[in-house]
């Protein structure tokens, strides 16, 4: 028992002994008085009547105070329970000043900073899901016996609906590395890594497994698919490069070296070889010059010199200016027709798009005997737009091929293409061109009906009116308006 409450115990036991004497002083002055005429025995019974009105008259205030802190004792443990349930916004009220209420206090003080302490780890917590929910890596974290104990959204889209808190990794993620590394992180109790190919059709991920001080480990996958894509593409493209250098300069270095070796060379012959070196040196001049062209659009400094143009005067700028071509080529370059519509366009990149599509057009196309360029007023995504339409009626491209003859150096037939002088990069100078002025280019073909390429640009206004447009010069007729892109 504490001082302060024994304290009140041992004067309430010394209130009762004087009560008691009190009144055993009275019972006895009045027995001393009337001793002469009262028996014995009414002497004994009138003693023993004091001492029980005086226990009588105790009882009650000693069961009143020990039920007080009998009750006080009781709310304490209560309190006591409630926060060991969780329950931490109780508070505990005594109001008297004794151990017990100072009790009380410190209880009140210790749930006050527990919910704090709890407030403050929750936030935490909140804040550090919501970090790594932000992520672009797949993160999750495993229990020592192989249960998952979080996972944020990333991890979660992966896997789906079958990881969750408390199922088994097992039975939440099925690719193989990932299991391997994680098993690895809780045995061993070390970081490895590895590669999954196949959590996510067609994605690659990097895979970094680490034990945590509580036995269990965490894991996190970063998403590599386009850096290996990239690398591939590089690796891609200095093959391709080399090869497309190394072909010429191995002709043009045996015929060279023909020509060398005879000491009576055959002026016939001399023509023919010097022909085909200058063919060969012709090659790897347009392959440097397309390169050069390719890296200055790719380049995050390429910059347009944008100008307002009708739609109609970008067409017919692009047949004037390969007229020459057409003569030497015997193909018939035709116009489709193109609306007075206002684009914003390079005039000189405008030109270099032009041109590398009909030249493709003229080269792969060249058995329909002639080219349509066209355009078209649509309503795409993002609001008004022109479709410019470069197409040949050849032998097409197959459909399997569609989607990837705009990459660098991607040839439908390789040995067709050489014959042709191309380099296999007019395609993708075109889509970043296109790119770069906020357009959308794409290619529709079918084997046996020709090709059209197709490519956008955002209209500025469909008006006809207006001065100081470039082109501005009567019009070819202008078509309906289209659907959007098929």
């Amino acid at each position: 028992m504490t001082r302060k409450v024994f304290y009140k115990l041992l004067g309430l036991f010394l209130l009762l002994l004087v009560f008691h004497a009190v009144v055993m002083e009275a019972f006895f002055h009045q027995i001393v008085e009337t001793s002469a005429v009262r028996s014995l025995p009414v002497l004994a019974r009138e003693s023993l009547l004091s001492g029980v009105v005086a226990f009588l008259v105790a009882l009650p205030v000693a069961a009143w105070f020990s039920l007080n802190i009998s009750q006080r004792l009781r709310r304490l443990v209560t309190f006591a329970n409630q926060i060991a349930d969780g329950n931490l916004k109780v508070r505990l009220e005594d109001h008297h000043r004794d151990e017990i209420s100072t009790l009380a206090k410190v209880l009140n003080s210790t749930a006050v900073r527990l919910d704090e302490s709890f407030a403050e780890l929750e936030s935490r917590r909140r804040e550090l899901a919501a970090l790594l929910d932000s992520m672009q890596e797949g993160v999750v974290a495993i229990t020592r016996d192989g249960s998952v104990s979080w996972s944020n959204a990333v991890m979660q889209r992966l896997a789906g609906t079958q990881i969750r808190e408390g199922r088994s990794l097992v039975h939440s993620v099925r690719d193989p590395d990932v299991l391997a590394c994680v098993e690895g992180a809780l045995k061993n109790f070390e970081v490895r890594y590895g590669r999954a190919t196949s959590l996510a059709p067609g994605r690659i991920f990097e895979i970094n497994a680490a034990p945590t001080p509580g036995g269990g480990a965490v894991a996190v996958l970063h998403d590599i698919t386009s850096v290996e894509a990239a690398e591939r593409s590089r690796r891609d493209f200095i093959a391709n490069v080399s090869h497309e250098l190394r072909t010429p300069l191995t002709s043009i270095s045996g015929y060279l070296e023909t020509l060398i070796d005879d000491p009576n060379p055959n002026p016939e012959t001399t023509r023919e070889f010097l022909g085909i070196i200058l063919k060969n040196s012709n090659r790897m001049n347009r392959l440097t010059e397309d390169l050069l062209a390719l890296a200055g659009v790719e380049s995050p400094d390429y910059r347009l010199s944008r100008q307002p143009m009708r739609a109609s005067a970008l067409v017919r700028d692009a047949i004037e200016s390969l007229a020459g071509l057409v003569v030497e080529s015997g193909i018939a370059l035709e116009s489709g027709g193109a609306p007075p519509t206002i684009v914003l366009a390079d005039p000189d990149a405008m030109t270099q798009v032009f041109g590398n599509l009909i030249e493709n057009a003229m080269k792969y196309g060249k058995s329909g005997k002639r080219v349509r360029v066209s355009a078209q007023a649509v309503i795409g995504d993002t609001g008004n737009e022109v479709e410019f339409i470069v197409r040949d009626f050849g032998p097409g491209i197959a459909y399997e091929h569609l989607n990837r003859i705009f990459e660098r150096f991607y040839r439908v037939d390789k040995a067709r293409s050489r014959d042709s002088g191309g380099t296999g990069l007019g395609l993708a100078i075109v889509k970043h061109i296109v790119q770069a002025h906020g357009g959308r280019v794409w290619a529709e073909s079918e084997l046996g009906m020709g090709a059209a390429f197709h490519f956008t640009l955002p209209a500025v206004s469909r008006e006809v009116g207006g001065e100081g447009l470039a082109g501005a010069h009567p019009e070819l007729p202008a078509p309906s308006i289209a659907a959007p892109q098929r």
